[in-house]
C-alpha cells in the first residue's frame, strides 16, 4: 500500500512539474513575441500606411505614419539604424500639438517596409525613395529631423533637394567622421557574420553600455521589443543581411564633405556623453585618432556648415530624446 502511495505521488509530481514547464513556457511566448521582417503584429503608436514604388527592378513598399494632414507645415522624421519610426511616438504628438503635419517613414530594409533578398542601399537611394513618397503625399516643402543615421540621410536630403527643405535638425547624428579615414573597409558578409551573432540579450546589453551610460528603464525597453522580436522569428536571416547591407553607405558615403555645400539651416542637438564611433574596432593600422568624441564633434560640425547653431547637452548620450525629454524639449522645440 505505502509503495503503490509513493508510485502515486512521484506520477503526480511528474504531472505538476510538467503543466508548470507548459505554463512557464506559455508565458514565456507571450513576454517574447515573435515578428517577422515587417513585424507583423507588431503595433505602431498611430495608422501605418503603404506606399508602393518601383525602385531597382522591384516593386517595394514603404511603411509611413502620416499625422494632421490639414497643416500645411510639414516635418519628416527618420530613424536611426538601430531603430525604426515607432520611436517618434512623444516627439511627434508634441509637434501636432503645435499644429505641424508629421510624416514618418520606415526606411527599406528597417521597420515594416520591405526587406529585399538583394538591394544596393545607398543613403542617395533612401533619399529619393523618401521624396517619391513625399510627393505622393503631395509635400513640397519640410523641415526634415534626423537621428543617428537618419541624421546622414537627412543630411543627403538638404544637398540633393535644397529647394524642399525648409531646414535640417540633426540630433546626435552618425556620419560626423569619414569613417573610411580611420577604419578598414568591411564586406557586407563581415557585418552579416555580426547580425547572425546578435541575440536579444546582447542587444540590450550593447545599448545598456553604449546609450545610457549603464542605466535602464521600462522606456529603454521598449525600444527593443521589436529587434528582439524579429531575432526570434523564422525571417531573423533576411532581415539580418539588410541589416549588414546598410552599414555599406554609413561607412562608404562620406557626409562632412558635403556639409560646407548645403546652404539650409541646420540645428545641431548633441549629447556630449555619445561616443558612438562606427568601425572602431577594425581601425587602419597606425591610426591614433579616436572615433565618437561628441564632446568636440558637435562644435568642429558647426563650423564646417553655412548656417548652423548647436545645442550641447551635458551628461547625455546618443539618445537625448529618451534620456531625458525634457531638457532635450527646451532647446528641441524652439526651433519650430
Amino acid at each position: 500500500m505505502i509503495k503503490r502511495r509513493k508510485v502515486l505521488m512521484r506520477l503526480i509530481i511528474l504531472f505538476l512539474s510538467g503543466a508548470l514547464l507548459f505554463s512557464c513556457s506559455r508565458f514565456k511566448n507571450v513576454k517574447t513575441p515573435r515578428y517577422d521582417s515587417v513585424l507583423t503584429g507588431f503595433d505602431y503608436p498611430f495608422d501605418v500606411h503603404f506606399f508602393e514604388f518601383k525602385t531597382q527592378k522591384k516593386i517595394l513598399e514603404m511603411a509611413y505614419m502620416d499625422l494632421n494632414k490639414s497643416s500645411e507645415n510639414v516635418v519628416l522624421l527618420l530613424h536611426g539604424k538601430n531603430f525604426s519610426g515607432f520611436y517618434w511616438k512623444k516627439i511627434a504628438n508634441d509637434l501636432v500639438k503645435m499644429n505641424y503635419r508629421v510624416v514618418i517613414p520606415d526606411q527599406v530594409g528597417f521597420g515594416k517596409s520591405s526587406k529585399p533578398g538583394h538591394y544596393q542601399y545607398s543613403f542617395g537611394n533612401l533619399a529619393l525613395n523618401t521624396k517619391k513618397l513625399l510627393g505622393h503625399l503631395n509635400i513640397k516643402k519640410f523641415i526634415v529631423v534626423g537621428h543617428s543615421m537618419g541624421g546622414m540621410l537627412a543630411t543627403q536630403m538638404s544637398y540633393l533637394y535644397p529647394e524642399m527643405v525648409k531646414k535640417m535638425i540633426l540630433i546626435n547624428p552618425i556620419g560626423l567622421e569619414p569613417y573610411l579615414d580611420f577604419v578598414k573597409y568591411k564586406d557586407p558578409d563581415f557585418f552579416y557574420e555580426l547580425e547572425l551573432s546578435k541575440t536579444p540579450e546582447k542587444f540590450k546589453a550593447y545599448q545598456q553600455k553604449n546609450y545610457y551610460d549603464g542605466k535602464w528603464k521600462k522606456e529603454y525597453e521598449d525600444l527593443i521589443i521589436p529587434f528582439a522580436g524579429q531575432m526570434r522569428g523564422k525571417d531573423w536571416p533576411l532581415v539580418a543581411w539588410n541589416n549588414a547591407l546598410t552599414y555599406g553607405p554609413i561607412f562608404t558615403e562620406d557626409m562632412t564633405s558635403k556639409f560646407s555645400k548645403i546652404t539650409n539651416e541646420v540645428v545641431l542637438i548633441i549629447g556630449t556623453r555619445d561616443k558612438t564611433g562606427p568601425g572602431r574596432h577594425w581601425k587602419r593600422r597606425g591610426v591614433s585618432y579616436q572615433l565618437g568624441q561628441y564632446s568636440r564633434l558637435g562644435e568642429a560640425t558647426k563650423n564646417k556648415f553655412k548656417k548652423a547653431k548647436l545645442y550641447e547637452l551635458k551628461g547625455l548620450g546618443h539618445l537625448p530624446q529618451f534620456e531625458d525629454y525634457s531638457r532635450f524639449s527646451k532647446v528641441f522645440y524652439r526651433n519650430f
